[in-house]
């Protein structure tokens, strides 16, 4: 028996892609609007923290 058989056996099979995109539709969006939003500062701080050019600083 073939993979298609059993999806075609499941009752409300066809939710499951519609439900995957907007999961991933809402988690870009959510990062794209974190991403616009969050200070810069924030982000030159983050940038630096592997290689801080002042132990003092952290």
């Amino acid at each position: 028996m073939k993979f298609i058989n059993y999806l075609e056996s499941i009752t409300g099979v066809g939710i499951y892609p519609f439900t995957s995109l907007m999961i991933f539709f809402t988690f870009f969006t959510v990062l794209s609007i974190w991403v616009i939003k969050t200070d810069k500062s924030y982000f030159n701080k983050m940038k630096q923290i592997p290689f801080p050019s002042n132990e003092n600083e952290l």
